[in-house]
């Protein structure tokens, strides 16, 4: 049988010839890198201006005397827009505004968006305006973190723990809680040695408020002295040693944070001025001029003003037949006044040298029924104990305070050691 050979038809042919030139022209471009030339967007300027102007925000503080009414008419709140607004706020929250708020308006051309009301660093109130209006309350989450920092005693307290890096409001607090047993100008002495656990509120990455100490301990003189804070009550907390006594006594040991004590109680002292004996009848602490002074406990103002050798003068009657005086001081606290009551730990007036004073000093006096006694020497008495009610509660957390405390020292042993 004889074979029949196919010849291509002149349409194949055409197609064949033409895709061989289509791919010769795509190499010739790749060889010569002859690229297309590259398109380029640009946004006006201007267009730019227009739409950064739709969106904006003021800010407002408000301030003693506004009211939510005048502030929403100062920042252009059409007043149907307020009417709705205090109209749907059922559960009150636009009524507890008060000087201090921080208030921010957003808006998006010449219409308000949003009003955010921020009451602290962790709660806020969001008005949302669109064809709806909201009303919320936010609250960020808050994180506690502990530290632990301890630290040995050189010259003072105060520039130990500043060494140790222990945050001002800190050391203050470790001095105002032990400060009953504790005189930190007086009983203080080198080798000393002090350690605190404390927390620190944080929200967002940022610290929101002081920290609040959790357990402290200060060995002086080989003597060992513990604070550990209990909640007594859900918004009120105390310290306790580890045996359950309060820490708290009826009297602050000084009325200033930190000085150095210039002259003791002396019934035979040669006054410094008038060159006689005369009785010293209370304790001088040498301190910065303008140092607050602190009611060393609870009571009433006596005396207050100027009074010969004194000086600008405090008198605060106590219970139980107890007064202290101040004196020298370079002036008082604005709310002082005669028949004020005031607290243990309130500053009543600051260090000046008023009166028959050689320099910048207090001189402190406390009676007891009339009669001077030494103020450094004197027993104090202390506010109640921990109640029977928590007892349980108590030594489980002041053993929970002991090995935190052991594992931290364990951890971050003391670098003088």
């Amino acid at each position: 049988m004889v074979g029949f050979k196919k010849v291509p038809t002149k349409s194949v042919l055409i197609i064949f010839f033409l895709s061989i030139f289509l791919i010769m022209l795509l190499y010739a471009d790749f060889v010569t890198d002859d690229s297309l030339p590259e398109e380029r967007i640009e946004i006006s300027e201007k267009l730019n201006e227009q739409v950064s102007d739709l969106f904006s925000y003021r800010i407002h503080e408000v301030l003693n005397g506004e009211n939510l009414s005048i502030i929403f008419e100062e920042f252009l709140l059409p007043l149907n827009t307020a009417y709705k607004i205090f109209r749907l706020d059922k559960n009150n929250l636009l009524s507890k505004i008060k000087p201090g708020d921080e208030m921010k308006f957003s808006y998006l051309g010449d219409d308000i968006t949003s009003i955010e009301i921020t009451k602290d660093s962790t709660n806020s109130i969001l008005i949302e305006i669109s064809n709806d209006i909201s009303i919320k309350k936010i609250s960020k989450d808050v994180e506690l973190i502990k530290s632990f920092k301890s630290g040995i005693i050189k010259t003072s307290f105060y520039e130990a723990a500043l060494d140790a890096d222990i945050p001002d409001s800190i050391i203050m607090d470790f001095a105002y809680i032990l400060g009953w047993d504790i005189d930190f100008v007086f009983d203080i002495r080198k080798g000393d040695s002090f350690y605190v656990i404390y927390e620190t509120p944080y929200s967002s990455g940022e610290q929101i408020q002081n920290g609040d100490i959790v357990t402290a301990k200060f060995i002086n003189k080989g003597k060992t002295y513990s604070a550990n804070r209990f909640f007594t009550d859900k918004n009120k907390k105390e310290f306790f040693d580890n045996d359950g006594n309060n820490m708290q006594k009826a009297f602050l040991r000084a009325p200033l944070d930190f000085a150095y004590i210039s002259s003791h109680f002396n019934p035979n002292r040669m006054h410094p001025v008038l060159h006689t004996i005369r009785a010293h009848n209370g304790v001088d602490y040498a301190a910065k001029r303008g140092s607050p002074v602190r009611s060393t406990g609870d009571g009433s103002v006596q005396f207050v003003g100027r009074k010969n050798g004194c000086g600008n003068e405090i008198v605060i009657k106590h219970s139980n037949d107890i007064s202290t005086r101040y004196c020298h001081l370079e002036g008082f606290a604005s709310n002082i006044r005669k028949a004020k009551k005031v607290n243990q730990g309130d500053t009543i007036g600051f260090v000046g040298s008023t009166g028959l004073a050689t320099g910048p000093h207090l001189h402190y006096e406390f009676k007891i029924g009339g009669k001077n006694i030494d103020p450094i020497k004197v027993k104090l008495p202390s506010a109640e104990p921990i109640s029977k009610e928590f007892k349980s509660s108590f030594d489980t957390l002041v053993e929970d305070n002991k090995l935190l405390l052991s594992r931290f020292e364990y951890l971050y042993p003391n670098e003088y050691d």
